[in-house]
């Protein structure tokens, strides 16, 4: 019988590249679920921020035009529209102001104010912007949208034009949207 030499160290390499395999893929599913994790924690925080500004508007649904800016519509990203008698006839001071601190605190909220590390705001979303929109003016139909940057490619949005264009190509853009109808109590 002739003597067999090296078998053994073969043997150990096979099992050290299998192995090392194995390890690669366990990363690569370690990275691609912590990648899902923080998509799916945008998504919530996205929805949470949208609640949040169909909430404002339906408590104070007697200017919820100053909210759309008329039908100019508001995007979270430029100057924010102030509230006036000029966009809701008739329209109280008080109404107009909690109209104005809304926009502006769901603004701040949408740029991460909500948490903190120090004096950085650390929260929400990549690049997060709101829209307002009047969708028919006719029935009150207002269209609330928060758009933000995902982390990796998927179908582009052609539906929603929140955010379209601000985040490179528009196939890492990301947006949840509510239509929110005022009911017109007065008639």
């Amino acid at each position: 019988m002739k003597h067999q030499r090296g078998v053994l160290l073969i043997e150990v390499m096979v099992s050290m590249f299998i192995a090392a395999i194995a390890l690669l893929g366990a990363i690569a599913l370690s990275l691609n679920s912590s990648r899902n994790q923080m998509e799916s924690y945008q998504r919530v925080q996205a929805l949470t921020l949208v609640q949040d500004m169909v909430s404002r508007i339906n408590a104070n649904r007697q200017v919820a035009a100053c909210y759309s800016n008329g039908a100019t519509g508001t995007a979270t990203n430029a100057t924010l529209p102030t509230c006036s008698t000029t966009l809701v006839a008739g329209s109280s001071t008080q109404q107009q102001s909690t109209a104005n601190a809304d926009l502006a605190a769901w603004k701040s909220e949408l740029q991460g104010a909500g948490e903190t590390s120090g004096t950085t705001k650390a929260g929400v979303m990549i690049g997060a912007i709101g829209c307002i929109n009047q969708t028919d003016s006719v029935n009150n139909v207002y269209s609330v949208t928060v758009a933000w940057q995902g982390l990796s490619s998927t179908v582009t949005n052609n539906y929603v034009t929140c955010g379209s264009g601000n985040y490179g190509s528009d196939d890492k853009r990301r947006a949840v949207s509510v239509l929110v109808q005022i009911g017109n109590l007065s008639s």
